[in-house]
């Protein structure tokens, strides 16, 4: 496959399945292997990643005994994809990638939520609600869908709890705008989807409440204790006896309680999960 002469723009998503737009078509990758290393550079951000640290990656703890010459065939071809626009570069014993020119949904993504959450902080909510939306959307499915299992393993899993805290910010600032009847149906469906997630129930009692609804959001808080009882052992956090008490005593705020901020540390990425 011949690659794209300089000056073509590379777009990267990895909020779903691993591909690439490179001047505007699409392209697989070639396989898994190839979408994993991709992947694997790109959450480094920079940083160089090492044969073991990719071998890891696309293999586990079961290489080939020529892992280290198809790491530098996928780094070849990769290459010959994406052009010099996104230079995969040799650094003695591992690869880097330059993402200066490079546009990655997960990086908008980070960029999206460190904004949204601070204008949460600061109580702007309409503003808060608008960016974690964008941030949202970024979103395509499950996170490195078609990479390796350790990859999704030890990446997919993180972005997809970032995902969930996200959607936690986003429906609180949408809950101190007084969109509670708009929410109910959303948070229904997160609920039935994520039963443990104190959050999004917490969520969907306030929202139930401020509709005039308390006994529904009562019977909610009385099925998420049995749950945590009978599945986790353990009584419901202060998450969810707060909603319960200002349900009960009438006294359901429009501002949230103080949001959990979304932590996305660059540092986090495939090089040290490897």
């Amino acid at each position: 496959m011949q690659g794209p002469i300089a000056g073509e723009g590379v777009r990267i998503r990895l909020l779903g399945p691993i591909r690439a737009f490179v001047g505007g078509r699409e392209d697989t990758l070639g396989g898994v292997k190839q979408r994993t290393m991709l992947a694997a550079l790109l959450l480094a951000d920079g940083r160089p990643l090492s044969d073991s640290q990719i071998s890891r990656l696309l293999w586990d703890w079961d290489p080939p005994s020529t892992a280290g010459a198809q790491i530098h065939t996928y780094a070849s071809r990769l290459r010959k994809r994406l052009g010099v626009t996104v230079p995969i570069t040799r650094l003695r014993s591992g690869y880097r990638i330059d993402m200066s020119q490079v546009w990655c949904d997960r990086v908008e993504f980070e960029e999206l939520v460190r904004a949204g959450q601070t204008a949460l902080d600061d109580g702007q909510w309409a503003q808060a609600a608008e960016l974690l939306r964008r941030a949202l959307d970024l979103w395509d499915g499950e996170a490195l869908a078609d990479g390796t299992k350790r990859l999704a393993e030890t990446e997919g899993l993180a972005w997809g709890e970032r995902r969930l805290a996200v959607h936690e910010s986003r429906i609180e600032a949408d809950l101190a705008l007084g969109r509670h009847r708009a929410l109910i149906a959303e948070l229904t469906g997160l609920v039935a989807a994520f039963p443990l997630q104190e959050r999004f129930r917490a969520q969907l009692m306030i929202a139930l409440a401020r509709s005039a609804r308390q006994a529904e959001a009562v019977r909610l808080f009385n099925e998420g204790r049995r749950l945590l009882v009978d599945e986790l052992g353990v009584d419901p956090s202060p998450v969810l006896t707060d909603a319960y008490q200002e349900i009960l005593t009438g006294d359901v705020v429009r501002v949230p309680a103080q949001p959990r901020r979304v932590l996305l540390d660059a540092g986090s990425g495939a090089g040290r999960s490897a």
